[in-house]
């Protein structure tokens, strides 16, 4: 049913011409310099950091199922990132909001939905692996064979992106309201749907549909990896083997934490519910400080990616020094 008030889309105003407004952090007038610098900084960090990781796992010849996963891991922030900050950077700069346009907007959802998506999939790949390492260390290499952490990546890439593309389309087929002003610094699923003119709540059932797909069935595996892991270790005789073993899957856990509590904290709750100024912060936090800690996790707790880094660097020394 049409409702008072929404957008016409006819030939005058169609979905290539109409154009939304992100408002950024326009009611922080005064700290736009600040949070521009702090933003542009962690950014780089960003970058730098997962950049160093691609690189030391790609130059190294022998991979382990964990390092291509961490490979992946990196690309993926990198992207992910990409898509949103440089928009960010840009809303804080013009004083009344950047534009989009209506393709923009969609294709930043969908590249933006896809990513955080696959990011889930490949953290119930990595749960898998820590599983078998510790469940079936016998059987580890024939099980995570080359074959088949190539399949988990790409099965974990295109699981992301169907669900993005169809959650993309069923959100922006709503009706949108005369106020195509998005409080907001990129094109998140709640900013969008918040415009939407329907009165119902059936147009939040694809939201929940991807929700349950992205977030609660990886999660469940995730869950089920870690049970039959602690049953395992439950088993072990040696507080220092147990120890040993368990350290393996802190770096796993602390992302996995970090990744589905601000997901699940941001998506899975009403749009009645929605509130733009905090949501602005929680997505502050998982598209920028998030992917930030990541490398610093897997630094400082992963003995391989700790291993290959040193690799690096002790190959750039000696270049240096020939």
């Amino acid at each position: 049913m049409p409702c008072e008030g929404c957008m016409e889309r006819d030939n005058k105003s169609t979905d290539v011409t109409m154009e939304f407004v992100l408002l950024g952090f326009s009611e922080l007038l005064y700290l736009r310099v600040l949070l521009f610098l702090i933003l542009l900084i962690v950014h780089l960090l960003m970058l730098a950091g997962n950049a160093m990781i691609f690189v030391a796992v790609i130059m190294e010849p022998s991979r382990p199922p964990m390092l291509f996963f961490l490979c992946q891991l990196s690309v993926i922030e990198l992207c992910y990132t990409l898509v949103i900050v440089p928009k960010a950077l840009l809303s804080l700069i013009v004083v009344d909001g950047s534009t989009i346009s209506f393709v923009g907007c969609a294709a930043q959802m969908h590249i933006f939905v896809a990513l955080g998506g696959a990011e889930c999939f490949l953290l119930a790949a990595m749960s898998y692996d820590r599983y078998v390492a510790i469940c079936q260390p016998l059987h580890y290499v024939a099980v995570m064979s080359e074959g088949l952490c190539l399949r988990l990546a790409v099965a974990c890439c295109l699981g992301g992106f169907a669900v993005s593309l169809a959650l993309t389309l069923a959100v922006f087929r709503l009706p949108f309201c005369q106020s195509h002003r998005i409080d907001h610094f990129f094109c998140d699923v709640p900013a969008v749907l918040y415009l939407a003119c329907t009165q119902s709540y059936a147009p939040e059932l694809p939201l929940l549909t991807a929700c349950v797909v992205l977030l609660l069935f990886p999660f469940l595996l995730i869950l089920t990896s870690y049970v039959c892991i602690a049953a395992a270790l439950f088993h072990v005789t040696s507080s220092a083997g147990r120890c040993k073993a368990f350290s393996t899957c802190i770096s796993h856990l602390a992302i996995t934490v970090l990744h589905y509590g601000c997901a699940t904290f941001t998506y899975i709750r009403p749009k009645s519910s929605y509130s733009p100024a905090r949501d602005k912060m929680v997505s502050l936090v998982y598209t920028n400080i998030t992917p930030l800690l990541y490398p610093l996790i897997y630094s400082l707790k992963n003995k391989e990616i700790r291993g290959v880094l040193r690799k690096m660097l002790r190959r750039r020394k000696i270049t240096q020094l020939n």
